[in-house]
């Protein structure tokens, strides 16, 4: 057992909780978290939330999540169990790079978010999930709860699906953004008072404002005015919600990926083109940065901590995406390049990404998935001899 090896959350779901999460996906007319549609869905989640969470004790994980077996997808739960929200079938999915990085995947299409109120971020359904993992977990884990983060919400809700303006129930972005920044702070005021310790808002925003991404909508990058003034925005509104949560003495971390479903990604776009901001700008206690390839660009993005002792920085030199074990040569090797640039003792190691950031899962087997996590607890080990 290692505290320097962590994961970033998702596990892959067992058979019998698929069966559920496959009908959930293709029925529409349904709210979250859909136990009243599905007879023997809760008990199914409440048991599979049992086996993995003794799973990843056994696995001698220091920080335990439910797998995120409460969730359909990694960051549209959230904003369904928000009061005002309601969720509906796409005409399409999300669209990723095919393996071939040239090709398209549509993902599942259950992706759709109408604001249909007052957004409020009480009584959410995230607070009974913890609640059970709490009840479920030896005593004295250190527990998390894996939240879509602020910014990346706003900028979907907003910018990407024009939910505000004239005939909605939000005039304009601006009053969008404020409600949903409320919405954010009642869920974290209610997960302190439910004992929550850790926050980690998972966020695949910040890669649009790398220039070197071919993919993003934006052009000009980072020193682009345009790109800067939005870039700022989104800073705002995820400090705003960091700073009321470490008012309520809740460390707040994130992770940050290019897109990663089926064992497929999103996007490029390296860390150095955005570390001023994303990595700089943000008040975070610990980044999950994914350097699983050479899309991230050179670890030297680092530095932008160097005067920021008190972060600390899960590098995700190993991949979730595969089913082979990872190159231990090189995840040595970057970790001794990542210390001569932030002090060893700052740093730690993951997987790039959890292991089923959709209900779907990466394209490995479970028993592949543990191995793989035994690997990373070796590779600590005898990295760091704790």
């Amino acid at each position: 057992m290692s505290k320097r090896f962590q994961t970033v959350g998702s596990l892959l779901r067992p058979e019998p909780l698929l069966r559920y999460k496959r009908l959930i996906e293709n029925r529409g007319g349904i709210r979250y978290p859909f136990y009243d549609d599905f007879p023997g869905y809760e008990q199914a989640e409440t048991d599979a939330v049992k086996e993995v969470v003794s799973r990843q004790i056994e696995h001698g994980l220091t920080v335990v999540t439910d797998g995120e077996y409460s969730k359909s997808m990694w960051h549209l739960d959230f904003a369904w169990g928000l009061s005002g929200v309601e969720r509906y079938i796409a005409e399409h999915g999300y669209f990723f790079r095919d393996k071939d990085r040239h090709g398209h995947y549509e993902t599942r299409r259950d992706i759709g978010v109408r604001v249909t109120g007052p957004l409020s971020g009480k009584g959410h359904h995230f607070i009974d999930a913890y609640k059970r993992l709490a009840s479920i977990a030896p005593k004295g884990t250190a527990l998390k709860q894996c939240v879509w983060a602020p910014a990346h919400a706003y900028t979907e809700l907003a910018i990407f699906d024009k939910l505000a303006g004239e005939g909605q129930v939000y005039p304009d972005n601006a009053s969008l953004k404020r409600a949903l920044i409320n919405a954010y702070k009642e869920f974290v005021a209610e997960y302190a008072k439910a004992g929550g310790g850790i926050l980690q808002f998972d966020d695949c925003l910040w890669e649009l404002f790398a220039a070197d991404n071919d993919n993003s909508p934006f052009t000009g990058g980072a020193e682009s005015p345009e790109v800067r003034g939005f870039a700022d925005e989104f800073i705002s509104i995820n400090n705003e919600v960091i700073d009321y949560a470490h008012g309520l003495g809740l460390k707040v971390w994130t992770h940050n990926c290019r897109g990663n479903y089926s064992s497929r990604d999103m996007c490029g776009g390296s860390y150095g083109a955005i570390a001023g901001l994303f990595l700089g700008g943000q008040r975070y206690d610990r980044f999950f940065l994914e350097w699983d390839d050479d899309r991230a660009g050179s670890l030297e993005a680092l530095a932008v901590f160097k005067d920021k002792p008190g972060v600390e920085i899960v590098l995700g030199l190993l991949s979730s995406k595969t089913n082979a074990l990872d190159d231990e040569e090189r995840a040595v090797r970057m970790l001794n390049e990542a210390a001569a640039i932030i002090p060893k003792e700052r740093l730690m190691l993951s997987h790039q990404c959890g292991f089923a950031s959709c209900d779907g899962g990466n394209e490995l087997t479970e028993a592949e998935q543990w191995a793989k996590i035994d690997q990373g607890q070796k590779i600590a080990q005898g990295y760091w001899g704790e």
